[in-house]
């Protein structure tokens, strides 16, 4: 057997996608992988841990404190809880009961998605203001700071704002509406890095806690993340997150984390309890945050360029597609390589290419977003060497060369 997964009989897939949960997430670096290992082999006290974590998140993102998640959909979870309890222990035994409790969570109607379900999960009512004519093609306009303002009242928790290439309306108009009433902005910055600088941006510009995914392109554990913001509600995230089933005169939480004096005492086992991290995803989240801020990223995206000018150079000239590197940085961070099919010569259409892909031996994954423009779009972020070359020759066997 050449690999752990073929002694388990499951086959592994060539992932031109990205670092999809779906597809089990990205391919860690050596030092990453050798650090989690590491770290499985002794023990320590998870909140001291954190406590260091805390530090080395806020050098790198400009924030008060930080804190390792198990994804940044965890991330979002905890961030409500903070928002909506505070450092109360008493509100935080309660949830997802928010009776008497700021329990509104205001979000731009074009910002829902069904990663809202871990907001949604706190207890609170999602508040959705604005409508999206952009998006339906009625017009141009979107949600605009001004509503945002207008939604809020005496039980508004915190705002969620999902930070993507389009978002609207810009985050700063966001942040001065929902400060004015005092209302914390949480961000889902999932996937917004590259580039390195967004690490810091959202903080900068104000946001009171930004989560960001550890396992895309910062190359952590796919199971982590990073909540980072304001130290009162990063100490609130860590008193609904941590095992807290420890004797009252024991528990001695590290105080750069939390402050014990703020508290009446300790809470019981949180609502972010089942969103364990282990110690081997703190240790390989920092690991892998230090190589990815240290990396040039003009040698990051070089590396991926690469990739995909081979993919594209091995494909040669297809009968029926053509294929073309997308690597303008002033566009896109990561370079692809978008496929355009020709539908009616070639016999089939981009969806049922992406389909033979995945159902070939090995299985190949391709992205289907823009299948029904007959486009179908290769990345670089998850290919291992030599993984182009297979792409290509499937692609010529299914296209004709």
């Amino acid at each position: 057997m050449s690999n752990v997964y073929e002694a388990l009989g499951v086959p592994t897939v060539i992932n031109a996608v990205g670092p999809s949960t779906r597809l089990s997430g990205g391919i860690m670096r050596p030092e990453v992988a050798e650090a989690m290992a590491a770290a499985s082999q002794h023990c320590v006290d998870i909140a001291q841990l954190q406590a260091r974590a805390s530090q080395v998140i806020a050098e790198y993102t400009g924030a008060e404190a930080g804190y390792v998640t198990s994804g940044a959909a965890a991330g979002l979870l905890l961030g409500t809880a903070a928002c909506v309890t505070g450092l109360d222990p008493g509100k935080m035994n309660r949830l997802p009961d928010t009776t008497g409790m700021k329990n509104e969570v205001i979000m731009a109607r074009s910002h829902r998605n069904f990663y809202d379900h871990a907001v949604r999960s706190v207890g609170i009512k999602l508040v959705e203001v604005g409508i999206a004519d952009r998006f339906s093609g009625a017009g141009v306009r979107d949600a605009e700071g001004w509503e945002i303002g207008a939604a809020v009242n005496e039980r508004t928790a915190a705002v969620v704002y999902v930070s993507y290439a389009h978002t609207q309306p810009p985050l700063a108009e966001v942040i001065a509406a929902a400060h004015a009433h005092g209302v914390p902005v949480i961000v889902d910055a999932a996937g917004q890095v590259p580039p390195v600088d967004n690490l810091r941006r959202f903080i900068a510009e104000g946001a009171d806690l930004v989560a960001f995914s550890g396992g895309k392109a910062i190359g952590g554990p796919q199971s982590s993340g990073i909540l980072c913001g304001r130290a009162d509600l990063i100490t609130s995230v860590a008193l609904q997150h941590l095992d807290l089933d420890v004797m009252p005169a024991l528990w001695n939480p590290p105080p750069e984390l939390i402050d014990r004096a703020q508290l009446p005492g300790a809470p019981q086992h949180g609502i972010g309890r089942p969103c364990k991290v282990g110690k081997e995803e703190i240790v390989g989240l920092l690991t892998a945050l230090r190589l990815f801020v240290e990396e040039d990223p003009a040698v990051r995206h070089q590396r991926w360029l690469d990739k995909m000018t081979a993919l594209v150079q091995e494909c040669g000239t297809l009968a029926h597609a053509t294929a073309e590197v997308v690597a303008d940085r002033k566009r896109v961070e990561v370079p692809t390589v978008r496929l355009t099919l020709d539908e009616e010569s070639a016999g089939l259409s981009a969806l049922e290419l992406v389909r033979a892909l995945e159902e070939g031996t090995p299985s190949i994954a391709a992205n289907p977003t823009y299948v029904q423009e007959g486009v179908v779009v290769f990345g670089p972020m998850c290919l291992r060497s030599g993984e182009e070359s297979a792409i290509a020759a499937r692609l010529r066997a299914l296209l004709g060369a």
